[in-house]
């Protein structure tokens, strides 16, 4: 949205833009509540004042108010507008892994150290690939090296990936996750949006995922394919995460 902001500024905006024919909003459900979203309708509107004919696609895989956000992506009064949906339900499986003594379980902090353990042993239970999902870049970092230090031997098995690091670091995780040859990798909202992973069969989500929206975005890189099931196991790393969960 910014980016198409910008172009949309220039002096030659009206004929460099005037012969665009299709925009295709993707996880549209980023968007729609905030206000990059609203970006996107006054960008939207302005390329239609120049081509009335202008074709819009809106994508989401998690979009629980599909009439809504299809009035608000293509105008209210858009009776050409239709809804595309895939006939095959997905099946999604949630649950929690629970401390093995949840009466002594810590009332603060956000790292989840103290489930260091269970974590380990989900992730060497899974026969493909585990993703490891937390909020913050630090706590991603931090989760890495716990894993290392339970399991030495997994160097090199697991890796880590968030928008810090160097592009070429990440690409080698993501060629890693879509050749299935690495056994975790832990990861921030940088493996989100956009990805398809067909070996990741598990996925476990460190701590809040801040948002019910996120939570299935993110099950959804596990089992990705039509009929296979997507898994994803909450790790709570305090009492009252333990209650969100």
């Amino acid at each position: 949205p910014e980016s198409l902001s910008l172009m949309l500024t220039r002096e030659r905006a009206a004929s460099d833009l005037a012969n665009v024919h299709t925009v295709i909003v993707d996880e549209w459900h980023e968007l729609i509540g905030n206000k990059r979203g609203v970006q996107v309708q006054l960008a939207l509107a302005r390329l239609k004042r120049w081509n009335p004919l202008l074709a819009v696609w809106g994508l989401s895989a998690t979009l629980g108010n599909l009439d809504d956000a299809m009035r608000t992506l293509c105008g209210r009064d858009n009776e050409s507008a239709a809804l595309v949906q895939g006939r095959t339900d997905k099946r999604i499986v949630i649950d929690t892994l629970l401390p093995k003594e949840p009466g002594r379980f810590s009332w603060g902090g956000h790292l989840g150290a103290q489930m260091q353990q269970p974590v380990v042993e989900e992730i060497e239970r899974s026969s493909g690939t585990t993703l490891v999902f937390t909020n913050v870049r630090s706590q991603a970092e931090i989760w890495y090296q716990l894993l290392l230090a339970a399991r030495p031997e997994w160097a090199g098995q697991i890796a880590l990936h968030h928008g810090s690091l160097d592009r070429s670091v990440r690409e080698w995780v993501e060629a890693g996750l879509k050749a299935g040859s690495l056994k975790a990798v832990v990861a921030t909202s940088s493996l989100d949006l956009g990805v398809d992973f067909l070996p990741v069969e598990r996925v476990l989500q460190i701590g809040s995922p801040k948002g019910v929206a996120r939570l299935l975005q993110r099950a959804g890189r596990s089992g990705h394919a039509p009929g296979r099931a997507s898994r994803v196991t909450l790790v709570p790393t305090n009492t009252l995460e333990l209650v969100e969960a």
